[in-house]
């Protein structure tokens, strides 16, 4: 295989397009799409597929996409590993994904202790769909998959749940949302607008039951699968929305809303999944050791 072909194939699908890949790659656009086809044809399969003026990766494609972030990983590694031979240290690699279902301050607060082992880490984080990741896991294209759900039992992947701990639910709102909410929670919830987490969400189902259970009926006003984004519009008075508990006091800081009622019924648990029943990537032992033992250990319910 000519590794240029494949270099050239990983800047196109990574910059989304070929002219914008060209300029990166201060090459000209029909130069970039002869060493594709020509990759293509030692592969046997085609890469891409025109989705109007959009290039789309095939299946083979994404496939290939995978393997070439893995080469080029290595080879940066490696050019890394011979500048600093002398007298310095080889950076500890994590592969982490992170299921798009976790809030992305979560997600912070439970890598970060990865930086405290006490060597260089070089973390290559991945964030997309809980099975996608398990995939990429199953063929050990990552060390560990952050979710806020248990492996399934319908996933035929060998893999290893390892519980990081759980958290409350608290409801918040910006101040001019407050003069609509009536009497005490949760009732105070009762028509009042919403922004909800959606249909995929390991919490929505939590969610449903729990309105149901005591006849609440929000006005629900828009439902989202990045949490970053729902926050962004309940900052602006859009509507009342969930936070994990132990984000509460980031949260109302950062967005300047206020706490309005919190519920243990709402329990979001958070996992560290990986290939290894006992873990052994120091790492991953920070991360959870730290989730346990600080993170979670004195969330507000």
């Amino acid at each position: 295989m000519n590794f240029k072909h494949l270099r050239y194939f990983w800047v196109v699908a990574k910059a989304g397009g070929v002219m914008r890949a060209a300029e990166q790659l201060h090459t000209t656009p029909q130069t970039l799409s002869g060493q594709i086809k020509l990759l293509e044809e030692t592969l046997g399969y085609k890469l891409f597929e025109k989705n109007g003026r959009r290039l789309e990766l095939t299946t083979e494609g994404q496939l290939a996409l995978g393997y070439a972030e893995e080469i080029f990983a290595l080879g940066s590694e490696l050019e890394n590993a011979v500048h600093h031979a002398q007298g310095g240290r080889r950076s500890l690699e994590l592969r982490v994904g992170v299921a798009d279902s976790v809030a992305k301050s979560v997600a912070y607060h439970l890598l970060e202790p990865a930086f405290t082992v006490g060597q260089p880490v070089r973390m290559i984080c991945h964030e997309g769909k809980f099975d996608d990741l398990l995939a990429r896991l199953a063929l050990h294209r990552l060390d560990l998959v952050i979710a806020d759900e248990r492996l399934p039992k319908r996933v035929s992947v060998k893999a290893f749940n390892h519980s990081l701990g759980n958290s409350a639910t608290s409801f918040v709102c910006a101040p001019s949302l407050k003069p609509q909410l009536k009497g005490r929670f949760p009732a105070c919830l009762d028509g009042v607008p919403m922004l909800i987490h959606g249909a995929s969400s390991a919490m929505r189902q939590q969610f449903d039951q729990w309105l149901a259970r005591h006849q609440i009926r929000p006005r629900i006003i828009a439902e989202f699968d990045d949490g970053a984004l729902m926050n962004a519009f309940g900052r602006e008075g859009r509507g009342v929305f969930m936070t994990p508990s132990v984000l509460e006091a980031e949260i109302e800081a950062q967005y300047g809303v206020s706490v309005i009622g919190r519920t243990d019924e709402l329990m979001e648990e958070f996992f560290a999944i990986s290939v290894e029943r006992r873990i052994s990537h120091p790492c991953v032992a920070a991360i959870t050791r730290a989730a346990r033992a600080q993170l979670f250990s004195g969330a507000p319910v």
